[in-house]
């Protein structure tokens, strides 16, 4: 059951963004919706110090310069509040954040502290909401700098850039790294509207995940002015920018991909079924409610496979292979406009219901455009990970729950993603499409741009799936929730998926034999074959499987990914310049940690190559995969 307190149980309120510029008074704005907050025991977000049920903040309004030499943002960001009528202060969120001055909306100076910082929780920013002379405020303006070692952006030099000749500036604020660049309230529950005026010097374009207003302001000064409106209620981590040598380039009528002058044509191409995609998951689960749908293929320090944030999606430049065969991650970040962005997680705790719930979408996505028997093939390597994982870790393991209360960590991405995904194949087998189909698209429709729990979830299935208790008990909703493992009625992938790749990666590890029809293979077809292989295999044997399949010139990351985690778990020293070469250009965490981690295994032949890559390699990093890889070399 959802209480929303009664100062904000309005769903309408003066709180909208403008256009015209980030100063206009609260007041002459047009309204607007605000999302309501959860306030059940489950929806308590323990990565903020926000206290929303007594203020909260509704709408952010960032007025910022970009310093690409001094690599820091500064400027003005204006929050709306809305709170009880007996709340005297409210509590933001900041990181490294240097305050320099906070007024209300007419200038006048409002008192605030800075409380102590706990790591990557960071600090308490508290702000007065009545002045000295006692004047009431619901709008306060904070002057600040983001730290230079703001972990949500990355700043890189033009070397580490396509073209070679400008800087380049990404962010990425999943889960709670926003709060280094943004003073706001940074939990997923707590969702807001947002603009942003951010200046930036010249060549350089701005995006951000916003609907950009118009053409850039040249203000004279060799830089230029960007602005940009979200003016739906979104989770502030998804709030994002990004500024560099980019040009567009159309896919759609609503679609388009920005990129680095040398990567555009091979993006464009890659992305190139994107209108197509968009069109099957309205068919699926109604309409697309964010106006465009585009696209940014960042360097490749992009510490992810893509983000998904609205109405710009950030995509790694590592999953353009040529032939659109890792498209699944477009699919993937487009389905997070309805499981994610429309219907968000309100705690960290419950992420399955965003990545759970867009994989089974992807996979729904990825049938409709490239036919079943490929989505076939990669649910059934969805479904290897999530044996692997607990194998790895235990079927009891407590993080192989879907739910994680507060204080438990996840077993990984397997169980979020891949157990969520699988949950809801299971209802869909277990009730027949058209049921399950209709049941998920209200439960999109009835949220739309508000959050959700794992208990609201369940509530849901229980009252709109099964239709009573034994209904519910009979297809194991609460096991599959909030119980470790894996139920006994769990859906398994078509045992014919990978039926031929199976027969040959059983014949290539018993004689050797070279696969026939490797090169019509699927890529999900080659990483089965490959991750199929004994996982010990001597030098010879690597020489071999390398020379017959060329591996080492493959294009498809995933593919060569996989090949270089084998060679160097089997100390296969040939393959270590190549290793070498790919860590020092590739910063997604989901190749570079467990290629660290295959070496750092191999104990004194590993782990010197591991560190001297390393410490070449590790600046050139975003902090969410630098925190991965040092919490590794930690392990002595």
């Amino acid at each position: 059951m959802r209480r929303i307190i009664p100062a904000i149980s309005l769903l309408l309120a003066s709180t909208a963004c403008t256009t015209t510029g980030v100063a206009v008074a609260p007041e002459t704005r047009e309204p607007t919706m605000i999302a309501p907050i959860l306030t059940t025991p489950d929806a308590l977000d323990a990565s903020t110090y926000a206290k929303p049920q007594e203020a909260r903040v509704t709408h952010v309004a960032l007025d910022l310069a970009l310093d690409f030499g001094a690599k820091r943002v500064g400027g003005t960001a204006a929050l709306d509040i809305l709170a009880a009528p007996n709340a005297s202060e409210v509590i933001l969120d900041a990181l490294g954040l240097e305050i320099l001055r906070v007024t209300d909306g007419k200038g006048r100076e409002l008192g605030w502290r800075m409380g102590a910082s706990e790591g990557e929780k960071g600090a308490p920013l508290t702000i007065d909401l009545v002045d000295a002379a006692g004047a009431r405020t619901d709008h306060v303006e904070i002057q600040y700098r983001a730290g230079a070692d703001a972990e949500a952006l990355q700043w890189l030099r033009p070397e580490q850039t396509a073209g070679k000749v400008h800087p380049y500036l990404f962010s990425q604020g999943q889960a709670i790294l926003n709060r280094s660049w943004i003073p706001t309230q940074d939990s997923p529950g707590i969702r807001q509207t947002w603009e942003a005026r951010i200046t930036a010097p010249k060549p350089l374009d701005v995006v951000m995940s916003g609907i950009i207003q118009g053409e850039p302001e040249d203000l004279g000064d060799g830089r230029r002015a960007f602005r940009f409106v979200m003016d739906k209620p979104v989770a502030p981590y998804l709030i994002a920018i990004a500024a560099g040598d980019i040009d567009f380039a159309p896919v759609g009528s609503r679609t388009g991909v920005w990129a680095e002058p040398a990567t555009l044509a091979r993006a464009r191409a890659e992305v190139g079924d994107t209108e197509e995609m968009v069109e099957a998951a309205e068919a699926l689960y109604g309409p697309y409610r964010w106006g465009r749908y585009d696209m940014i293929v960042l360097p490749p320090a992009f510490p992810y496979g893509g983000m998904e944030n609205p109405v710009m999606t950030f995509l790694t430049p590592t999953f353009i292979a040529g032939d659109r065969s890792n498209n699944g991650l477009v699919a993937h970040e487009l389905a997070h406009s309805w499981s994610g962005n429309l219907v968000t997680n309100a705690v960290w705790g419950d992420s399955w219901l965003n990545e759970g719930v867009t994989s089974y979408f992807e996979n729904r996505i990825v049938e409709a455009v490239y036919g079943s028997k490929r989505a076939k093939q990669e649910v059934a390597l969805d479904y290897m990970a999530i044996l692997e994982t607990l194998d790895e870790v235990g079927r009891d393991a407590p993080g192989t729950a879907l739910h994680q209360p507060d204080g438990t960590e996840s077993a990984g991405s397997a169980i979020i993603y891949n157990k969520g995904a699988a949950f809801l194949r299971t209802l869909e087998k277990e009730t027949g499409r058209e049921r399950f189909d209709a049941w998920l698209r209200q439960w999109f429709d009835k949220h739309a741009f508000q959050p959700a729990t794992s208990d609201m979830i369940y509530a849901d299935l229980k009252a709109n799936l099964a239709g009573s208790d034994a209904e519910a008990e009979r297809l194991k909703l609460k096991e599959w929730i909030y119980y470790p493992g894996l139920p006994d009625n769990v859906a398994t992938p078509d045992p014919a998926a990978f039926a031929t790749v199976d027969a040959a990666s059983a014949a290539y590890a018993k004689d050797g034999i070279r696969p026939a029809g490797w090169e019509t293979w699927t890529s999900a077809e080659r990483q089965r074959f490959l991750k199929n292989l004994p996982r010990k295999l001597d030098a010879a044997e690597l020489a071999q499987l390398d020379d017959r399949l060329g591996l080492s010139a493959s294009g498809n990351n995933e593919e060569l990914f996989l090949w270089l985690e084998l060679a160097m778990a089997n100390r296969y020293q040939p393959a270590v310049p190549q290793v070498e070469k790919f860590l020092g250009h590739v910063g997604r965490t989901k190749f570079v940690r467990p290629l660290f981690q295959a070496l750092w295994n191999q104990g004194d032949w590993g782990r010197p190559i591991a560190k001297r890559i390393y410490a070449e390699t590790r600046e050139t990093y975003h902090s969410v995969t630098q925190g991965a890889v040092d919490r590794l070399m930690a392990k002595e």
